[in-house]
């Protein structure tokens, strides 16, 4: 037999508050339902899934609650040898936002090039300006800064590479992406980790990125990778740097069959922009699977 410890968080990355109850639906990779029960535990334990020693072991994992978007995970690698951890994030169907911990000093102490471009004030209006007109755009820059800043390079991480963020017209932060001036050296950079399998090299950039000369997705999770892609012909020298532009987005899957077993947010994933609050709960999980420190960007989500 083999054990699954599944255990039930919140969007504020704590163990779902209680009394609460949770449709619990574990089908194993032969298809074949396991457990369809409603449990009132955030921390349960299934010590007696069956173990195949094969693919069957490739579960899927499904958590629902009255009011929240459902949310799982596939494949969870059960084995017979040790018991498996999933921890899983619910969140409100009608979710909030708190930036309590990412107002204009923590942000602007993190991400220095937030306002590199002006001074202190006029970068701290232009970002409240930012929080009072999109908390969705706000959120997902957090996610992605957040998730840049624990890919690592032969030279620090992506975000050292970036000298300034852009705010001018169609460039501004948006929900499901941001701009910004990186160090053109930074290309070579994501090429080197490239070859060793840490990004996976996007053909025709252009195609979805007008004016992109190159792309390259993270490779590390099966959910919310990182993408960056370089528009080459967009220049500027930054403190005599050579720079090129830079834009970050993020997608839901890597793997289509997990997109279709799980449908993780069913509604949110028909939006044609990217929903940052998905992020934020499928980079989360992906995280904790992964055995990596926590995704743990500036901001929660509430509701």
């Amino acid at each position: 037999m083999s054990q699954l410890h599944l255990r039930i968080f919140d969007g504020s990355r704590q163990l779902f508050l209680l009394p609460a109850s949770f449709l619990v639906r574990i089908v194993d990779g032969n298809q074949k339902q396991q457990r369809w029960h409603d449990y009132a535990s955030n921390d349960l334990l299934f010590p007696d899934l069956p173990f195949f020693d094969n693919q069957g072991d490739s579960y899927s994992v499904l958590v629902s609650a009255k009011g929240y978007k459902q949310a799982g995970f596939y494949p969870v690698k059960l084995s017979n040898a040790y018991v498996k951890t999933l921890d899983v994030m619910l969140v409100s169907k009608t979710p909030g936002f708190s930036f309590v911990s990412a107002r204009w000093p923590e942000a602007q102490a993190k991400y220095p090039f937030l306002g590199s471009d002006v001074d202190n004030a006029a970068g701290e209006a232009r970002y409240d300006d930012l929080l009072d007109r999109s908390e969705r755009a706000l959120a997902c820059f957090l996610n992605l800064a957040e998730a840049m800043s624990t890919i690592p390079l032969a030279e620090g991480t992506p975000l050292t590479h970036i000298r300034q963020m852009r705010w001018d017209g169609d460039f501004r932060p948006a929900q499901d992406r941001f701009f910004s001036w990186c160090d053109a050296t930074l290309i070579d950079q994501v090429r080197e980790g490239a070859s060793v399998g840490q990004f996976s090299e996007e053909p025709a950039p252009g195609l979805l990125h007008p004016g992109a000369t190159y792309s390259w997705k993270e490779a590390k999770f099966g959910e919310a990778n990182v993408q960056l892609t370089f528009h080459e012909n967009e220049k500027q020298k930054i403190g005599g740097v050579d720079c090129v532009m830079l834009e970050t987005d993020v997608d839901y899957y890597r793997d289509p069959l997990a997109h279709a077993i799980l449908e993780v947010f069913p509604n949110g994933l028909t939006h044609a922009l990217t929903d940052p609050v998905e992020v934020y709960v499928l980079r989360w999980m992906a995280g904790r699977m992964a055995g990596v420190p926590e995704f743990a960007p500036l901001y929660t989500v509430t509701g």
